[in-house]
């Protein structure tokens, strides 16, 4: 089997794995370590020694033994290391039982929940559901988000420490916690997908891993809740907004924005399912954040053009959006969606009122959308002042060069 093909088997296969050790022994920490391992001796092994016939047997029974390597080689944890031990005597040469548990479809569900256990930081639960759930290698996700591999085992260690001082069963949470916490795992795909999508940092505007896990972790979950709507509605979004991606720079690199965009080059397999998702979701009950923003994906994604983007409903949509999430980059978006249906005279009105936002002190976006503005009403050199300001605050390289080649082309046209 290929080495891609592996890749992607053991990516579907790790929250299995993880779930059937958990499930069965406890230890949520070590045998996070354990099955890690086994998935490293896969990648190894299988695309030379060829697949097993039961490779998620094959992947439990060599992460049971390396648990139990692990268990032993920790004399605090003797007694529990005898218990796993007379457990699972018969079963180290053979695939365990968990191989087909009854109830298997839940494990990733509890394992979403698990990572995004509240007495984690947000950074913390999103590198350990990449690890965890995604399958991901520590330092794949320290390259992911730019930090010394050192510093994202730390990172997950603690996480996994965290847990464990919690106390939390591998369960789903009480029925009274399930949409808290559901939301927290909602929150933590999205901004995978968002950090993949728009880069804070590096000279790449787009992580294409990251969306792409993000948009399969997304899947995962939607399978295992068909008919959560903010769960499809997020799905939705994602395809969508990545549908977009193609077009997002030129041949040169350089952004592009929305407005000039090719929209040939747009992905309308990823439109299609993307719309049918929202059109489905919308109707089932309570209208969601996520839901919303991919029916606004879908305005902008359906219009042949800018201008013929029906920019009322999509105001329309972001007033109902903004009654929902107390969201800068929201209010943003609906200031750009007001001046390209009222004018930009009516944007920077709107704009004017943001001003004492504290979250969106020192970000570039205010001065990116007031060039903009500004450029539309035909002030040139105002609109260039702020386009300059703009770049010196982005801190992705891409829209720092976007930034700076809109304030040249103003110099230029002067």
């Amino acid at each position: 089997m290929p080495g891609y093909e592996v890749e992607d088997l053991l990516r579907e296969m790790a929250p299995q794995v993880l779930g059937a050790l958990v499930r069965r022994h406890g230890h949520f920490d070590t045998c996070e370590d354990a099955v890690q391992e086994a998935l490293l001796a896969a990648s190894r092994q299988w695309p030379t020694e060829g697949t097993p016939d039961n490779p998620r047997g094959w992947l439990i029974t060599v992460a049971t033994r390396r648990l139990i390597d692990l268990l032993r080689s920790d004399q605090a944890r003797q007694r529990r290391e005898d218990e796993l031990t007379r457990g699972s005597r018969t079963e180290q040469h053979v695939a365990p039982p968990a191989d087909a548990p009854p109830s298997g479809s839940d494990d990733t569900l509890v394992l979403l929940f698990l990572c995004c256990h509240p007495s984690l930081s947000t950074a913390s639960q999103i590198a350990l559901t990449l690890r965890a759930v995604g399958g991901l290698s520590t330092a794949e996700i320290a390259r992911a988000f730019l930090v010394p591999e050192a510093t994202m085992t730390r990172r997950i260690s603690r996480a996994k420490q965290q847990i464990r001082a919690s106390g939390e069963t591998f369960r789903l949470p009480p029925v009274d916690q399930r949409g808290e916490r559901l939301d927290a795992v909602l929150h933590v795909l999205y901004l995978i997908f968002n950090e993949g999508y728009a880069t804070t940092a590096g000279p790449a505007l787009q992580r294409r891993d990251l969306v792409a896990e993000a948009i399969r972790l997304v899947r995962v979950l939607h399978g295992l809740l068909p008919e959560d709507s903010e769960v499809t509605g997020l799905l939705a979004l994602m395809l969508l907004t990545d549908a977009r991606g193609p077009a997002r720079t030129g041949p040169d690199g350089v952004l592009v924005p929305m407005v000039e965009q090719d929209r040939s080059r747009w992905d309308a397999g990823q439109i299609a399912e993307g719309v049918a998702l929202i059109t489905t979701a919308l109707p089932r009950g309570a209208t969601g954040p996520y839901q919303l923003q991919a029916a606004i994906g879908a305005v902008h994604d359906e219009a042949p053009s800018s201008e013929q983007t029906d920019w009322v409903k999509i105001v329309a949509l972001y007033e109902v959006l903004l009654t929902l999430s107390d969201n800068p980059v929201v209010a943003l978006n609906h200031v750009v969606a007001v001046a390209m249906a009222s004018g930009p005279i009516a944007g920077l009105a709107l704009l004017d009122g943001l001003g004492d936002d504290q979250r969106l002190t020192g970000s570039h976006r205010v001065l990116t959308v007031r060039a903009h503005l500004l450029e539309m009403l035909g002030d040139d050199a105002e609109a260039r002042r702020c386009y300059l300001a703009a770049a010196e605050k982005a801190t992705s390289p891409t829209e720092s060069r976007y930034l700076y080649g809109r304030a040249e082309r103003l110099f230029e046209e002067r």
